[in-house]
């Protein structure tokens, strides 16, 4: 099993030179609070200034991790990104680097992942998450979102995770056992933001140099359709009054459900779901129906989720405790929005749930555990 950790990469950044000052930053905001004058002692500028770090210190363990890639012999490849890459564009339904830097994967034009960075050995495949989070409790259905959606694209790959986390982060020990956990020191990024600030001149970029090097375009994957693989979930999971439960709980399909993060099981007719959410007040809608999903919370349960559609691009997602609803609202341009268009088009009157079947897929759920 490969072994990353701060017995292995040094601490400090004398030997990257200014790379760091070559990756893309959203500091415009940031050097516009600090030109008004506010400082640390300012709530707006700490959140905003956390913001920055946290980007900074991805890109700082990002080029710790290539120097130890080229030098670590289990090491087959690793993906090339940010500036030691030329910009591209993003490909539809293939893993790349977009041009902001980053490693994703896109379904259509729409990214469903993003990866801090990716190393192969023969026959496992480390993802690695660089955070500043104070807790990794709430990471887990990050994680299993990503380490669901690498099993589906390298399938002969065992599927490994990589937390790098500043000292004194909790919620460590509540990891799945296929993540593991860095603590580096605790890291500060206002030099880099001094020398941003001053227009400072940059030193050369220092390029790493090894045949190890692997470009995200050029990686085979194993083909994954998100839109018809949701479809035929949705099916499926129908093909039953109300619900197909063996093949709900079959692993592929927890394992799609992780990659989703919700699946869909059908409708409900506005009029019923109102009898379900009596608080709820609908303004200017022209909804006919409302989208019912299941999601996995941090505990090991599930819950039924719903999608309400107002108008073209209004959607809002509903969950119920107790008979109160909470409203979160949509991206218009996210990727949930994209699906509700994509559930619209192939949910005939065959999908519509009734009172009683919403009833019994609520009963069961709450008898049931993911891992």
């Amino acid at each position: 099993m490969l072994t990353i950790n701060s017995t292995v990469i040094p601490h400090g950044d004398e030997d990257l030179g200014d790379n760091l000052l070559y990756y893309d930053y959203n500091v415009n905001h940031l050097l516009s609070l600090q030109a008004k004058g506010m400082t640390m002692e300012d709530e707006g500028y700490i959140s905003a200034f956390r913001s920055f770090e946290g980007e900074v210190y991805e890109n700082y363990i990002y080029e710790k991790l290539l120097r130890y890639a080229t030098n670590e012999p289990e090491i087959k490849s690793f993906i090339i990104k940010g500036p030691h890459k030329s910009r591209t564009h993003a490909q539809s339904d293939a893993l790349s680097v977009s041009w902001k830097g980053q490693i994703i994967y896109r379904a259509r034009h729409k990214e469903i992942g993003e990866f801090d960075g990716l190393l192969f050995t023969d026959k496992e495949l480390y993802f690695i998450e660089m955070t500043l989070v104070k807790s990794a409790s709430n990471l887990k259905k990050r994680l299993r979102k990503k380490k669901a959606l690498l099993e589906v694209l390298f399938p002969r790959y065992t599927v490994k995770a990589v937390l790098v986390l500043n000292e004194g982060a909790t919620g460590t020990s509540d990891l799945p056992p296929y993540a593991s956990v860095w603590f580096t020191k605790p890291y500060s990024a206002q030099h880099l933001l001094d020398k941003i600030s001053a227009k400072a001149p940059k030193a050369p970029m220092i390029a790493v140099e090894s045949d190890k090097i692997a470009h995200a375009e050029e990686i085979k994957t194993a083909s994954f359709k998100y839109y018809a693989t949701l479809s035929w979930m949705t099916r499926s999971l129908r093909a039953k009054n109300p619900m197909d439960w063996e093949f709900f709980s079959r692993p592929a399909t927890q394992r799609y459900h992780d990659i989703y993060t919700k699946i869909y099981i059908g409708y409900l007719n506005v009029a019923d779901f109102l009898s379900l959410a009596p608080d709820l007040v609908f303004e200017n809608s022209s909804a006919k129906r409302v989208i019912v999903g299941i999601e996995k919370d941090h505990t090991g349960g599930y819950f039924l989720t719903y999608f309400i559609r107002h108008s073209g691009k209004k959607l809002d997602n509903v969950t119920l405790v107790n008979g109160v609803s909470k409203v979160v609202k949509k991206d218009p341009l996210g990727i949930t929005l994209t699906e509700m268009n994509h559930l619209d088009k192939m949910m005939d009157e065959s999908f519509v749930l009734t009172l009683e079947q919403h009833r019994e897929i609520e009963k069961k759920l709450a008898t049931i555990t993911h891992k």
